[in-house]
């Protein structure tokens, strides 16, 4: 179970531009949750997340995990047990290596890197089979350079590279946006497909109502560092994107826009 008590995040702190992002915040995500998180820029989404990866710290409060704080563990300690994709292709894996040595060096996280060869043969076979399930042909193109495949087939490689390892954790930061719309489709099916295969617990951030309301057991809507809707069990399954439109749409109209 993932809780945040009592989280204090402030911006540019003791600058004329001090910007308080949140201030009380409180969450808690039980295990084997699929949470889709939306929202309006600046409402906190990434940020919440860079918080509970350790990309951020926070002046106030805690971070727990089963009930252990570790508001003050280093992100590369968490994140030997979470899995992150990120919504640039780009970030989830190396460009200059091939399919090979990136799922090597996934396949060792949190683990002990000698001076021994990076990639290990043994494991090839395993990581063909990995890949063949994601159906994109993958399997036979394990020596060449990530960096020359397509942005769907680099999101669909790190989706499976952040979970090759046994993590507690899946966060992705609105992981289809910078795709094609048929790809998008492919890699939330994909998505849906792994957490439900690993149970895992999973935070997503999406712009994608639809994605948001079709995924997962559990919606929250954010702005201004505050939780404004959190729908979870018949009330998420009623839910419709119509709904969820009419309260960005009401939002707006608070704020001006």
């Amino acid at each position: 179970m993932l809780e945040l008590k009592g989280i204090d995040k402030y911006y540019n702190p003791g600058t004329v531009n001090e910007m308080c992002l949140f201030d009380n915040f409180n969450l808690t995500v039980k295990d084997g949750e699929f949470v889709s998180v939306v929202g309006s820029n600046g409402s906190g989404k990434t940020s919440m997340l860079n918080i509970v990866c350790g990309s951020i710290p926070v002046e106030k409060g805690q971070i727990l995990i089963d009930g252990k704080d570790i508001t003050g563990m280093k992100e590369y300690k968490r994140n030997r047990k979470i899995g992150r994709v990120y919504q640039n292709p780009a970030m989830g894996t190396c460009p200059s290596m091939t399919i090979l040595e990136n799922m090597s060096l996934a396949d060792n996280k949190g683990g002990f890197y000698g001076l021994g060869r990076g990639v290990n043969r043994a494991r090839k076979d395993h990581y063909r089979e990995l890949l063949s399930q994601l159906g994109l042909g993958l399997e036979n193109k394990m020596d060449v350079l990530v960096g020359s495949l397509s942005g769907g087939q680099r999101q669909a490689l790190a989706l499976l590279m952040s979970t090759m390892t046994p993590v507690d954790f899946l966060i992705l930061d609105e992981h289809t946006a910078a795709l094609d719309p048929k790809t998008a489709e492919n890699i939330m099916e994909l998505t849906d497909k792994i957490v439900k295969e690993k149970n895992l617990t999973t935070i997503m951030v999406t712009h994608n109502l639809r994605y948001a309301v079709e995924y997962g057991n559990r919606l929250l809507m954010m702005h201004q560092g505050q939780i404004v809707l959190d729908l979870a069990g018949a009330e998420k399954d009623a839910v419709q994107v119509d709904d969820i439109l009419k309260q960005f749409n009401e939002i707006s109209i608070e704020c001006g826009n």
